[in-house]
């Protein structure tokens, strides 16, 4: 059926993040060959609430078209919402995006930590710490991310973090980097910055953060006087920044409370990184070993066969 757009009620459009580069390439294919795939709706009263189709009302809308293509589902609306995550694939979302789904089935429909985690096939833990994004991290860092500006990932693994320890930093750095767009790898920067600089390089984290980023790409290019041996020293004394940093991090409580699942990851998590700097001592020793040999061959040395030139 065709569903004039202002009998649409877009009450989850906010549960869902922006992506301007896919939406862009919709907007380009609607326009070339028309609306292929119905949204899914639901009725409420006289209006339809849209279940799944947010980009598409956005781009006909922008197209200047009137009415959309729509199919309505005989469902309540959290049975619905609950369906069409599944069919979707619910690990596709990001952490963040699944926090604000579970907020809104709790704030409108009532369903509590047992009901989500029955609904999930999840623990009440993996309920509980996916609320506590949304509830730790202020709503005008959620907002970026909503739109797009600063990646859901990004937020859960560094905003979050920060959130709990200075709200207040967490969001005037995250209004200050959001026109940006900053790369996960680029949040990273700044986050281990802020941890690991004084109240000074804190200060200009937060006030000033493409500053900082400009002078980590700059910090970090390799100057053409660099030797192989030099980048070499300068990774080792990488693995060692970090090692100390994550002693530092335990020192100060970072397992404190942790779930037993949380413990279980943080075990693999170091076996994993264990391994790998085992793994890099045997191929240094191995090269070492090599260097050493070679030095011990000298160029008149008889196994060279300079004699039989």
């Amino acid at each position: 059926m065709d569903l004039e757009l202002h009998q649409l009620e877009r009450r989850y459009e906010a549960l869902r993040t922006r992506n301007a580069r896919r939406e862009r390439r919709l907007l380009a294919s609607i326009a070339e060959s028309g609306q292929h795939t119905p949204i899914i709706v639901v009725r409420d009263a006289e209006r339809f609430v849209v279940v799944d189709g947010y980009k598409r009302v956005r781009v006909m809308a922008r197209l200047g078209h009137d009415t959309v293509s729509a199919v309505e589902w005989e469902l309540g609306e959290a049975e619905a919402l609950l369906l069409e995550r599944m069919m979707r694939g619910g690990d596709s979302d990001s952490a963040i995006e699944q926090a604000w789904f579970l907020r809104e089935l709790v704030d409108r429909f009532g369903l509590d930590l047992g009901d989500l985690a029955w609904r999930f096939d999840r623990s009440k833990s993996w309920v509980s710490r996916r609320l506590a994004l949304v509830s730790e991290l202020p709503e005008t860092v959620q907002r970026h991310v909503r739109c797009g500006a600063i990646g859901g990932h990004a937020a859960m693994k560094y905003l979050v973090p920060l959130a709990r320890a200075n709200a207040e930093d967490c969001a005037r750095m995250a209004d200050a980097v959001a026109p940006e767009q900053p790369t996960s790898r680029q949040m990273a920067e700044l986050y281990c910055a802020y941890w690991n600089g004084n109240a000074a390089t804190r200060a200009l984290v937060v006030e000033n953060p493409a500053l900082v980023l400009r002078a980590s790409d700059a910090t970090s290019a390799e100057g053409p006087g660099a030797t192989p041996i030099e980048h070499l020293l300068e990774d080792f004394r990488i693995v060692s920044s970090v090692a100390r940093r994550a002693g530092t991090r335990l020192g100060r409580g970072a397992l404190d409370g942790a779930l037993l699942e949380e413990r279980q990851h943080v075990r693999e998590g170091l076996g994993e990184a264990h391994d790998a700097v085992e793994r890099l001592k045997r191929r240094c020793d191995r090269e070492l070993e090599f260097g050493k040999e070679t030095e011990d061959v000298g160029p008149n040395d008889t196994n060279g066969d300079s004699s039989t030139a």
